[in-house]
């Protein structure tokens, strides 16, 4: 038998975590430490960005050697980590980091990371993740109340893409079931699947159209309904659509409803919605929440979900209003049986006979095998923080979003594509005597200015063609003086580049 030397028993005492005051007095040093380089660099910093140009960090990463064969002092990789990492990185925390649905973590939850991690519970199997698959299962039950779907049920997922595709998997698998009389677990998809349809909004999540192609039907099985005024999908358009389909021989097997689409924040009309898709009948009605989710804990705001209660499946996002680090989202299902034509058995996993001691197994519900004990976190910043609290946070930021737009619908100088249905505001730079094409061009160049300037993160997308800018606001921090402060600096700077650029033009 080989005996591990001395220098090689150290080492490992060093790097894991035991009951050996070694290992313990090294974990100490390397939290600390991970804690020290956080707070000089990041936490500390008054820029959102204060890196290299893209140019520039492809060049310095090029020379980086990741895989090197001897290791190094953990204080010494933490400091370049500091210097190389960190200091490169955008400042989530900043309040006017405010670009896309990426929300500053609570301190909370950031310590829930930290328990997370160093108990590596696997939530796969109950004698990986004992207590951690109850507190999972308990979290679950206690959120489908404030859906109202009480007798439903649901799992913790990596984002909002795997929550949709799930309610997709669920879609497609039980309409062939109940209507086809077909087993996709056991045969794969039916004869009729190149007939399936899926409608959802032209403003809806690409996950959807991915979700299609992933569970092969095709892109082409996705059916874009038009959106009104309020960028809500058409209810009208919606019920002629589906009448037609089965006009034409097709099969309509599932309805997505947007709650907080991701560039308006539009809500679609959820109940109307749920009614068409009731009448229709054999149509399973899938509400992607992972942006208004978070509605459902504010007694002001819940009505704008007022529907959702009917939907079959539910997509919900703890990464984005509700705080969280990534990754942590859940799909909720009003139909705890839905989850069943996921559900596998395997002998060293979850075996029948598990449950005759009470084992709970939440494997059989998922997609993933091994996944992190992510309900953690999100029951540490509830403990912490309370539903009350984090129900005036998340009002708090409707507020502002309304005042922000106010302020650029009074201004001479920008133009805002809409008002807001949640925290997201559309705006841009315009000048009646600059053509479109230089307007596009000096909104996305001022844009990208204020970003490596560190003074702001902002947005960008294109609506009907045209260049807007993106402000998603989830910060509780955040204030009006801070954000017009950046909206006069943009107009600043886009009136001296289209001086410019008319100058160019004589």
């Amino acid at each position: 038998m080989h005996d591990l030397s001395t220098e090689n028993n150290s080492l490992l005492f060093q790097n894991f975590l035991t009951d050996d005051l070694r290992s313990q007095k090294f974990f100490n040093k390397a939290i600390t430490k991970a804690q020290e380089v956080l707070l000089e660099s990041f936490a500390s910093s008054k820029l959102c960005y204060g890196g290299l140009n893209p140019k520039d960090m492809q060049k310095f990463f090029a020379n980086v050697d990741t895989l090197p064969i001897e290791g190094k002092d953990l204080g010494l990789v933490m400091e370049w980590v500091k210097e190389n990492i960190l200091r490169n990185s955008i400042n989530i925390s900043n309040p006017k980091t405010m670009a896309h649905l990426h929300c500053p973590p609570l301190i909370p939850a950031i310590s829930a990371e930290v328990l997370i991690s160093a108990t590596n519970q696997s939530m796969d199997s109950w004698d990986q993740a004992p207590t951690a698959s109850y507190l999972e299962q308990k979290i679950i039950i206690d959120l489908l109340k404030y859906f109202k779907l009480n007798t439903g049920d649901g799992i913790f997922t990596s984002g909002g893409t795997q929550s949709n595709f799930v309610g997709l998997l669920l879609a497609r698998d039980i309409y062939s079931q109940d209507v086809l009389k077909w087993n996709c677990q056991k045969h794969g998809l039916p004869p009729q699947a190149k007939k399936f349809r899926i409608l959802c909004s032209d403003v809806a999540h690409f996950s959807v159209i991915k979700s299609a192609s992933l569970l092969g039907l095709g892109s082409e099985a996705i059916v874009s309904i038009p959106t009104n005024n309020y960028q809500q999908m058409s209810t009208t358009h919606l019920a002629m659509t589906i009448n037609q389909l089965r006009k034409d021989n097709l099969l309509p097997i599932a309805v997505v409803a947007t709650a907080g689409t991701t560039d308006f924040g539009s809500i679609d009309q959820l109940d109307e919605i749920a009614k068409i898709v009731s009448q229709a009948q054999n149509i399973w009605l899938h509400v992607d929440a992972a942006y208004g989710g978070a509605l459902a804990f504010s007694e002001k705001y819940a009505h704008l979900l007022k529907g959702i209660e009917h939907a079959d499946s539910i997509t919900i996002d703890f990464h984005k209003l509700f705080y969280q680090p990534i990754s942590c989202s859940a799909i909720l299902v009003k139909d705890k049986m839905a989850l069943n034509v996921i559900k596998f058995n395997a002998d060293y996993l979850n075996p029948e006979e598990d449950e005759e001691y009470g084992m709970l197994d939440l494997v059989g519900k998922s997609i993933q095998t091994t996944r992190r004990f992510d309900a953690l976190k999100f029951f540490i910043s509830m403990q912490t923080i309370g539903t009350s609290k984090f129900a005036s946070m998340i009002e708090s930021v409707l507020i502002l979003t309304q005042d922000v737009a106010n302020f650029i619908r009074q201004d001479e100088k920008l133009e805002l594509a809409s008002m807001p249905a949640l925290t997201c505001i559309l705006f841009r730079y315009r000048h009646q005597d600059i053509n479109e094409s230089l307007l596009d061009k000096i909104n996305l160049e001022i844009r990208n200015q204020i970003l490596l300037s560190g003074e702001a993160v902002m947005g960008k997308t294109k609506i009907k063609g045209k260049t807007f800018i993106k402000l998603t606001l989830l910060h509780p921090m955040s204030s009006l003086e801070g954000i017009i402060q950046v909206l006069e600096s943009f107009k600043r700077r886009a009136t001296e580049l289209g001086a410019l650029y008319k100058a160019s033009l004589k």
